[in-house]
């Protein structure tokens, strides 16, 4: 292999260990430990409540409120430095379905659409409990145009 050869690889190989770093949050940190031990940070996004929840919604708002305020913010609008909103675009059901969010607590999350780092697993949840959380974070979603 020519030295021009070698440097090309070598450049390629430094790319690649950059663009995964971008991709993967480079950081290690997990926002769940963040959010515990940091200070809260600022809402990302600013949304219309709802007039009315479900009772589903109501529910999962109650369980949201225990195990996902500390990282994703009151009412899903993210915080900067911590967690991202779920009341985004990003979130639609055509692109994280209601099953994205059951392995995101379940089994955590490699970061990949925010540079917060990884997401950990969140303890306590059933998949019942997940799925109401997700009827209240679709509730907000549709309330600011997200279908």
């Amino acid at each position: 292999m020519s030295l021009k050869q070698s440097a090309i690889l070598l450049v390629l190989a430094v790319l690649a260990v950059l663009a995964g770093n971008y991709m993967f949050g480079g950081s290690g940190r997990e926002a769940g430990t963040e959010a515990q031990n940091g200070p809260d940070g600022a809402p990302m996004v600013e949304i219309v409540l709802p007039a009315a929840l479900s009772a589903a919604a109501q529910a999962g708002k109650r369980l949201y409120d225990e195990k996902c305020v500390s990282c994703h913010g009151r009412n899903a609008v993210g915080q900067e430095e911590v967690a991202p909103p779920l009341v985004h675009i990003i979130y639609e059901p055509g692109h994280h379905g209601d099953e994205s969010f059951q392995r995101a607590v379940a089994l955590g999350v490699r970061a990949h659409h925010w540079r917060f780092g990884n997401m950990a697993p969140v303890e306590g949840l059933t998949r019942e409990d997940v799925a109401l959380i997700v009827a209240y974070i679709r509730e907000l979603q549709r309330a600011n145009g997200i279908e």
